[in-house]
């Protein structure tokens, strides 16, 4: 007999809920078309590009635009059902031949905002266009260019109508990226969050691995944390939850129906919100709290100056990114703190837990051992 489905793929089945493209996988469809027009001189419409995971889903052109050293190509952003302020923002990449030995160029267009405070995965100064996004843009230029005998050295040009507008419903203001929106995604697809809808595909997953004999599972962020705790765990796909901001969702129902074993792996930032006793991750509902970190810090042998540095800093990166500097390990700090929450969540039910920062790119930033609650009285 098969085994049941579990993981993010059977929860969004689940949930009914039809998902979309990100704003990089669309930057990376749009590039591609405009590099295969300068190159062949035609439009691919529909273009197909291929995401991270190996889905290859094919974009419809809104925008054709050929001239001599340069194409623009533009595609309609479709968030699927999640309520996204990018849904239906047009957005375009604007492709011109550089020098050979140039490689690519990443430029900020009209709506595409600009770095200008650190603490992000981009230096200062560069265009917000994410290192996913900018990783796959390289890789179908690449591609097109061995198609068409080309040198693949090419300034890219991201731009997104209206874009500087729409940024303003966003945190980009608050985070120093200024003049525009962020090229965002690390698999390309927008995952669709009903909020009722996806807490019962939580409880769902947590019935279909215990229903296994899972006693070990995972609730995660997102799909950078699933393969940090595969690669920790082997946690096979059935045991994997996608929590995604709904940290108190997998906690309540885990209380209420016990695995022995829950590890709660996410980014470093969002894990500080746990750690701070909030249980919806989501940035519209929970915020970094500066001052909670930099008493962990105080509390992890920090000086006043490092202190003082980390309750300033513009995010949750840059006050780890301090720490980290000086030797204080505040990411096992928000991870024990987090757990420790976790386990006040939990009340005493029969579940030991662990908790595992990552930073954007996987790497472990702070773990805590594992815990277990006093046992509540029966």
């Amino acid at each position: 007999m098969s085994e049941a489905k579990g993981g993010r793929d059977a929860q969004l089945k689940h949930t009914g809920l039809r998902p979309g493209w990100t704003t990089g996988a669309c930057a990376t469809a749009a590039t591609t078309a405009a590099y295969t027009a300068l190159l062949s001189g035609g439009f691919p419409d529909p273009v197909t590009i291929t995401l991270p995971k190996g889905q290859n889903p094919a974009f419809a052109l809104a925008v054709e635009e050929l001239a001599a050293g340069q194409a623009t190509a533009g595609v309609v952003k479709d968030a699927g059902d999640d309520p996204d302020v990018t849904h239906g923002a047009l957005v375009r990449a604007t492709v011109r031949a550089l020098p050979p030995g140039s490689g690519v160029v990443f430029r900020a267009g009209p709506g595409v905002g600009t770095v200008t405070l650190p603490g992000l995965p981009l230096d200062v100064g560069e265009p917000a266009i994410n290192p996913v996004p900018r990783q796959m843009i390289r890789e179908h230029i690449a591609q097109v260019a061995a198609a068409h005998r080309g040198s693949g050295d090419v300034e890219v040009t991201v731009s997104v109508d209206h874009g500087e507008e729409i940024a303003r419903s966003t945190w980009n203001p608050r985070l120093g990226i200024l003049g525009g929106l962020s090229i965002l995604g690390t698999t390309g697809i927008v995952v669709p969050y009903s909020c009722s809808a996806w807490i019962d595909s939580i409880r769902r997953g947590v019935d279909v691995a215990r229903a296994a004999g899972h006693t070990h599972v995972a609730g995660c962020t997102g799909s950078t944390s699933e393969k940090t705790v595969v690669a920790e765990y082997g946690l096979p796909e059935i045991a994997l939850l996608d929590m995604g901001d709904f940290a108190g969702a997998v906690l309540k129902y885990v209380r209420r129906h016990p695995v022995e074993r829950l590890t709660v792996c996410g980014g470093f930032a969002k894990l500080s919100k746990l750690a701070a006793g909030h249980l919806d991750l989501h940035s519209g509902r929970s915020q970094v709290d500066k001052a909670f970190l930099a008493g962990l810090a105080r509390r992890g042998g920090a000086d006043e100056a490092l202190v003082a540095g980390v309750a300033a800093a513009n995010t949750g990166l840059a006050a780890l990114q301090l720490c980290q500097a000086r030797g204080v390990p505040l990411g096992d700090l928000v991870a024990m703190a987090a757990r420790d929450e976790a386990l006040s969540v939990l009340r005493g039910a029969p579940v030991a837990v662990d908790v595992i920062c990552i930073d954007r790119a996987g790497t472990v930033v702070g773990r805590s051992s594992v815990g277990r609650g006093p046992t509540r009285p029966m």
